[in-house]
């Protein structure tokens, strides 16, 4: 729920709280979700920047970093990861918590470049075209990327460092399958591997959510990660039947649902893509002759707005009965979240 000034108002104006119970109950929740992530001017501005300090030290590196040799990019990623640490540590007694994680974040994103220098300055990284095909070079960057990231996420309890490391575990679990099933299996698996990699990361995300509950939101990122990794690998999938593409989109159906529930919108926008690309498969394929598809569908729109009203007119009393049915820890985190 979100509280705003004008809904307080609105609460004086009905004679619920005064004026000044008003003000107080404003500046309490102001208080209480600065330090969450929000569409705010000053959160875009953190994010942006610090995605832009994250790209131009991972994704931007060109080949000029190469004449430095790999005693030069570690020694100008310790010296950046020193300095990401200082900010840190200077915002983090500040209380800016936001930027605090972001730059905190910044940290464990140099570990893959500085691991690359370390490997060039022993010789021990590979002349020929790396990207090529899943190696160990690249799980002692992930696993040194996971390490430095759990130190990190240990110390500093920010919940945007988890992001690289569910992003790092995902990269980790595609070329660990790489080198033990070969490059072929690799790519001939790679849309069930990330589907299955997804479904983790969600179950784990669940479990942090429930633990976590009382404190800050761990699991967003996960969640995010999990649920990108699982509607790719399922989307990517070829459906060659109508049962098929019914199955992917009651999938997606109970995604939107899962989202739902667990107040999660990454579940409901993916749900909601895949059950718009299984609508257009209808119209352009199955029923692409057929005047009456239209109608049905609108039918079917318009009943899903009255479920919607139903649904809007006995949710406390239904979500109340369902929620008795759950178990403590669960209903607890649905009343957090919601």
């Amino acid at each position: 729920m979100n509280i705003t000034r004008k809904k307080l108002g609105d609460a004086v104006t009905e004679n619920i709280i005064s004026t000044e119970q008003a003000d107080a109950l404003f500046a309490f929740f102001q208080t209480q979700s600065q330090d969450a992530p929000k569409f705010s001017a000053t959160h875009v501005l953190y994010y942006l920047g610090g995605c832009i300090a994250i790209a131009a030290m991972t994704l931007f590196m060109s080949l000029g970093w190469e004449s430095l040799g790999g005693a030069g990019i570690v020694l100008i990623s310790l010296v950046y990861a020193a300095i990401g640490l200082k900010c840190t540590n200077i915002l983090s007694a500040k209380r800016l918590n936001v930027p605090a994680g972001i730059c905190a974040t910044f940290v464990v994103c140099l570990t893959p470049l500085a691991l690359y220098g370390l490997q060039q300055w022993l010789g021990v990284w590979p002349a020929r075209d790396v990207y090529q095909a899943p190696n160990w070079h690249w799980i002692f960057i992930e696993v040194g990327t996971l390490i430095v990231g759990a130190i990190l996420a240990w110390k500093y309890k920010y919940p945007f460092l988890i992001m690289p490391i569910a992003i790092t575990f995902w990269h980790l679990v595609a070329d660990s399958a790489g080198i033990l099933l070969g490059v072929q299996f690799r790519w001939g698996f790679s849309e069930l591997l990330s589907l299955y990699t997804g479904l983790f990361l969600i179950g784990v995300a669940f479990l942090v959510d429930v633990k976590s509950r009382h404190n800050a939101d761990y699991g967003f990122w996960v969640y995010m990660v999990g649920a990108l990794a699982f509607w790719a690998g399922l989307t990517l999938q070829v459906f060659d039947s109508g049962l098929s593409n019914f199955i992917y989109f009651s999938i997606n159906v109970l995604m939107i649902g899962l989202g739902v529930l667990l107040v999660r919108r990454v579940f409901v926008v993916l749900g909601a893509l895949g059950s718009f690309g299984y609508l257009s498969y209808l119209a352009f394929d199955v029923f692409s002759e057929s005047w009456l598809f239209p109608v049905a569908l609108t039918s079917i729109g318009l009943g899903i707005i009255y479920l919607g009203i139903v649904w809007q007119k006995h949710e406390k009393n239904m979500a109340k009965k369902l929620r008795l049915l759950l178990p403590e820890s669960f209903r607890e985190l649905l009343e957090v979240r919601s």
